[in-house]
């Protein structure tokens, strides 16, 4: 944590040296002290710091100063830390202006020039003016901070980026916010773009890509070799438990994540059927347990970053990124899980990131306290969500396409939400319309059975409305169903006969695919038991198929 600043101001340089001695001598241990030769070029300064949120406690500054005196200073520098201490400096023939400034800059205090010896004229003031900060002082927030509108869906995909990377950030709505109005002013930009994202070395991007806040954040998208023993594309359940069994198990493993680890399960609120944790845990707190132990053993993670193909060269499968950096490797593991189905509903794409949401971070619950949240879907996500958002939402209310949640949602789950008095299910229910200016307003939804419409009022609408693989990429090289899902082992066999262009003299492993070495695990896998648990379990055993694999080379 950076220290506490004490500012001493004074176009005097005898003076100016002689006081930040006295105040290094005395308060350095505690306190940064910083001086300047003139308020423009302190002010300069303050903005500075208060770009990097770096915490001032005290000003003390010369009074007859040219250009602009020490209470034009203070009272410019007080718009941007309104809780430091003012102190001015002045000569005897100044008393009446110190006063003056007391009564109406409202100064914390004045010393007499000179101050010797310090420790009977200055010390006993700046001590006092010192101890009043700290009794009110709350150590500010040292990460990243994002600026920007409520409704904007920029700044939504900026703050989802941020929490699922584990990234610690601040938001500041630039509408309500008095302090992220203040740091707009200090950027001295006239008209910046927003969102606007501040690092804590004070620098700022406006309205910055994804890929440009990774490379000044240093996460990392370059591999540190060009050749692994297992790489695992996908950085969700099954992908991080490969992961953390092949690195522990002796493999030099590289993951490769097209946007955070943890998957959708990384989105839930609430994971409450998984072994081991009686009282549940968040998607996130499982996702950023998994990374801590596969980096723990070893692995080498990349993220964010998307691996354009792949194809095989002999005994080695070679992946293509979207860099066009290529990575070869003796096994790969494809863990991708599935991408959120989009719906299409008039006004549903142009409010995106503006009170709609597929898969929403659970932060949001934050910004619809006492708010009418409708939620598509009727799987364990959207009950999940439900549960969690109707902690803060004023009414809850579930859009189910079918006639009951138990075709679809857990038991728990559902008796979960039938408990919640402020949580409603529809069933046989879609919506077909979304309305609003900039926001989400209102809603149209259709009973199938009745064919009846009603058009409601909405704060939010939160989408868990299915999803599919995204395996694009694998084209033409492993064998997928009509939907894209991976198929693999005994699925691959038809009529006793293996896969066209198959040689081992055996057949495929369970969890293999269509070409040898190349394996699968998760939700992307043709009929795999979509979920957390088995997720987990798929990828923990496709470790020790690899293992089989390698061994027979």
């Amino acid at each position: 944590m950076a220290k506490p600043v004490i500012w001493t101001v004074d176009d005097d340089p005898d003076v100016l040296r002689a006081v930040e001695r006295d105040l290094r001598r005395q308060y350095g241990d505690r306190y940064r002290v910083i001086s300047a030769d003139s308020g423009a070029s302190a002010l300069a300064g303050v903005q500075q710091l208060k770009l990097r949120n770096d915490p001032v406690a005290l000003f003390l500054v010369d009074q007859r100063m040219p250009g602009m005196s020490g209470v034009e200073f203070l009272e410019a520098a007080v718009e941007y830390y309104p809780e430091a201490k003012r102190a001015l400096l002045t000569a005897y023939t100044d008393t009446d202006a110190a006063i003056r400034a007391i009564n109406q800059a409202h100064i914390d205090h004045y010393l007499m020039k000179p101050w010797d010896p310090p420790e009977e004229r200055l010390f006993g003031v700046v001590d006092d003016l010192l101890d009043d900060w700290q009794a009110s002082y709350r150590p500010v927030f040292e990460g990243v901070r994002v600026l920007g509108h409520r409704w904007s869906p920029h700044s939504n995909v900026l703050r989802d980026f941020l929490g699922r990377n584990f990234v610690p950030h601040q938001w500041l709505n630039i509408e309500t916010d008095e302090t992220a109005k203040t740091l707009l002013a200090s950027t001295g930009v006239a008209a910046p773009g927003l969102p606007l994202v501040l690092f804590p070395d004070g620098s700022f991007l406006e309205s910055p890509p994804i890929a440009e806040i990774a490379r000044k954040l240093g996460l990392k998208t370059k591999a540190e070799f060009p050749f692994y023993d297992l790489v695992v594309v996908g950085a969700g359940p099954a992908g991080l438990a490969a992961a953390v069994y092949g690195a522990a198990d002796g493999l030099h493993t590289l993951l490769i994540e097209r946007e955070a680890p943890g998957g959708q399960a990384g989105r839930s609120s609430r994971i409450e059927n998984y072994l081991g944790f009686p009282v549940g845990l968040s998607g996130s707190d499982l996702a950023r347990r998994a990374v801590a132990q596969a980096r723990r053993f070893g692995v080498e993670i990349l993220a964010p970053q998307e691996v354009r193909n792949a194809r095989v060269e002999g005994s080695t499968r070679v992946l293509t990124l979207n860099d066009g950096v290529t990575i070869g490797c003796r096994a790969l593991l494809i863990a991708t899980g599935i991408a959120y189905r989009t719906l299409d509903v008039p006004g549903l794409a142009r409010l995106q990131g503006a009170g709609v949401y597929y898969y929403p971070a659970m932060s949001e619950a934050f910004s619809y306290r006492d708010g009418d949240v409708y939620i598509v879907g009727g799987a364990n996500s959207a009950g999940q969500a439900a549960m969690y958002f109707s902690k803060f939402a004023r009414q809850v209310t579930m859009l189910v396409r079918g006639k009951a949640l138990s075709d679809t949602m857990s038991q728990y789950l559902e008796n979960q939400i039938t408990a919640t008095k402020n949580i409603a299910v529809r069933f046989n229910s879609q919506v077909v319309a979304v309305e609003g200016s900039d926001q989400c307003e209102c809603l149209t939804i259709l009973d199938s059975q009745t064919c009846a419409r009603e058009t409601v009022p909405a704060s939010a609408l939160l989408i868990y409305a299915g999803a599919v693989p995204r395996t694009d990429w694998l084209a033409g090289l492993v064998e997928r169903d009509a939907q894209g899902y991976v198929i693999s082992g005994p699925h691959l066999l038809r009529e006793g006969r293996r896969p066209a262009g198959w040689l081992p003299d055996r057949d495929p492993f369970y969890l293999e695919t269509s070409v040898p070495g190349i394996f699968v695990a998760g939700d992307v896998r043709h009929r795999s038991a979509k979920g957390v648990t088995s997720g987990v379990g798929e990828g923990a055993m496709a470790v020790k198929l690899v293992h089989e694999y390698l061994g027979l080379l």
